[in-house]
């Protein structure tokens, strides 16, 4: 398709704010520091990954950052840069400088290890919904939705000739979750009570109303959640992340095996091949380059296919943004949030449950014009609506009128 449209920068109205970013470890803090680049925010990188420092030193170089900068607030992602042991914290409140915090991934899962982490003037930010009345529930008091959004100066297709392996009918790109789901199991060291039902707790919180698991053990389980109470924090918090991301890669598998008679594509780690190894029909691709392949790979199949983690029950990843921006078709599985984001059926192909799947794959794989009109709403509304300079523009506002 070709990018006709270009993208608006968004106003940002009133004083500019001062921003310290925290760490550069995640993706996402790249489109940040672009976005407060083109919205002309005076800013700093902080890269404490970059070194290491004992106390001493890390309490000097915050402290003689936050005295020569002088930011209006510290932004993080995902709490990167931020100790567990709440010094960091508590220089921000010594100097009187509000934290906000976005979580692009489950925050209690993260913020569960910390202590002292609601010191101050904390500001969270989470890309799903549904964690806003949970955060506030555990003391948070200043939580606000934020979603993820796209960059359509950074992930646009450059046009070029793409390999013909390249090319599919059906494809799709995404982990497995079969190394990241071992290695929580590993540094969970579960008892054998946690251990003997955990595809089966899996399975059950795949197809369960409940948002996370804590919440579906809670229900289902309360003789686990008693057995995980009795290990160190770190552990249990392992052992439910593993529970996600084996109900992940259970999802993802079982969806797949609905596209298979379309022979797909599918792009990722190796664990792909453990997984499907034994089904015929479907071309396996390594991990492609972010920002160098995957635009130009999205408009080289008819139909990308996506299906969410379950660590996001009602929340969309970055790939139903991403494939919009470049112009590309996409069928994804429905989430209560994207109904707030885009118009399904006009603006987002979206499937409700797996059994629907083989049946809209047939359909739009014969309706190429209707593809293209799908493709072609869902980024303007990307454009219009849900680029980083407006998450950007939403979270300076927010701090403005929160904390400034």
């Amino acid at each position: 398709m070709k990018q006709t449209d270009s993208p608006r920068i968004p106003e940002l109205s009133g004083t500019k704010p001062r921003v310290l970013l925290l760490t550069s470890q995640y993706f996402i803090m790249g489109e940040i520091e672009a976005a407060l680049k083109r919205l002309g925010v005076e800013h700093r990188l902080l890269d404490l990954a970059a070194r290491e420092m004992d106390l001493n030193e890390f309490v000097r170089l915050m402290t003689e950052t936050l005295s020569d900068f002088k930011p209006d607030f510290v932004l993080t992602v995902n709490h990167l840069g931020v100790d567990r042991e709440g010094v960091l914290m508590s220089i921000l409140d010594q100097m009187n400088v509000p934290l906000a915090s976005w979580f692009v991934d489950n925050p209690h899962l993260i913020l569960d290890l910390y202590s002292n982490v609601n010191t101050g003037r904390s500001v969270l930010f989470t890309w799903d919904a549904d964690t806003v009345e949970s955060l506030k529930a555990d003391g948070y008091e200043s939580v606000f939705h934020l979603p993820l959004g796209a960059d359509p100066h950074r992930f646009t297709p450059e046009g070029k000739d793409v390999p013909q392996e390249w090319r599919a009918a059906i494809s799709f790109v995404g982990n497995s979750m079969k190394t990241k789901t071992e290695m929580r199991f590993a540094a969970a060291r579960p008892t054998f009570a946690m251990m003997e039902s955990g595809f089966e707790m899996a399975e059950g919180f795949m197809e369960a109303p409940e948002r996370t698991v804590r919440e579906y053990l809670q229900r289902e389980w309360p003789d686990i959640v008693t057995e995980m109470s009795r290990q160190p924090r770190e552990r249990a918090l392992a052992f439910e992340t593993y529970l996600t991301w084996l109900a992940t890669c259970l999802y993802r598998r079982d969806c797949l095996l609905r596209i298979m008679p379309f022979e797909p594509l599918i792009v990722g780690d190796d664990g792909w091949n453990d997984i499907l190894g034994r089904i015929e029909g479907w071309r396996y691709h390594a991990e492609l380059n972010y920002y160098d392949d995957l635009p130009d790979f999205y408009l080289a199949s008819d139909i990308n296919f996506n299906c969410t983690s379950k660590q996001m029950k009602g929340a969309c990843n970055q790939r139903v943004f991403d494939v919009p921006c470049c112009g590309a078709f996409l069928l994804t599985d429905h989430r209560d949030q994207i109904e707030t984001l885009f118009e399904p059926g006009r603006e987002m192909a979206v499937y409700n449950t797996m059994d629907e799947i083989p049946d809209m794959v047939e359909r739009f794989m014969a309706e190429p014009d209707e593809r293209k009109r799908i493709a072609e709403a869902g980024r303007r509304r990307v454009l219009a609506e849900h680029t980083y300079d407006h998450r950007i523009v939403s979270l300076l506002t927010t701090m403005r009128d929160t904390t400034l």
